[in-house]
């Protein structure tokens, strides 16, 4: 008899849960079925240009979207790889303000947001790839714009956790406050 019955705190749970499992089922669904609007470059490859290789090769399967580099290899470099490529260069926007990940979202998430980009791709290296995720959920979901992870291959392990959670913690701080606790980072180059 009192298998099939559950406790006001089994509601209670479920009543809390519920709400997130919807949430998450709609973003899956919906990553399905909205194609992006541009793509976001997180930079930081090597000199070989792992990321602006794989983003030229990437751009050429999707002709007619804007991509967007934020601290990358120097212009010079990006332009010639993604020219030899057969991609035109003018589709490019790179941005060399970010001094880590965090900043590679929060220079250009309003910028993003102002043009109607609601949708983007989100590259960058796959050992990078957990954290990258992390505040871009954070960051771009403040600014109703949703991702697409597309994974760099690499040989690296991913990197630890920690380093996720911290920076997720930095970028609620940036949407609590605008601050992105990286200032003292820029000052000490």
């Amino acid at each position: 008899m009192n298998k099939l019955l559950f406790t006001g705190k089994s509601l209670r749970l479920i009543s809390f849960i519920l709400p997130f499992l919807l949430w998450w089922g709609y973003k899956e669904v919906q990553n399905q079925f909205v194609q992006p609007q541009a793509m976001l470059v997180l930079g930081g490859s090597t000199r070989r240009l792992e990321r602006e290789k794989f983003t030229a090769d990437f751009a050429r399967k999707h002709p007619n979207i804007p991509i967007w580099i934020t601290g990358g290899s120097p212009p010079t470099y990006t332009k010639q790889v993604f020219t030899k490529a057969g991609v035109d260069p003018r589709r490019l926007h790179l941005d060399y303000e970010a001094v880590d990940t965090v900043t590679n979202f929060t220079t250009l998430v309003d910028d993003l947001k102002s043009r109607g980009i609601k949708r983007v791709y989100l590259i960058t290296s796959d050992f990078h790839m957990r954290r990258a995720c992390v505040i871009g959920e954070i960051i771009l979901g403040s600014r109703g714009i949703y991702f697409k992870a597309v994974s760099v291959p690499s040989q690296k392990s991913p990197e630890p956790i920690e380093k996720s959670i911290r920076d997720g913690a930095r970028a609620i701080l940036w949407v609590a406050t605008g601050y992105t606790g990286a200032d003292q980072a820029k000052n000490r180059r």
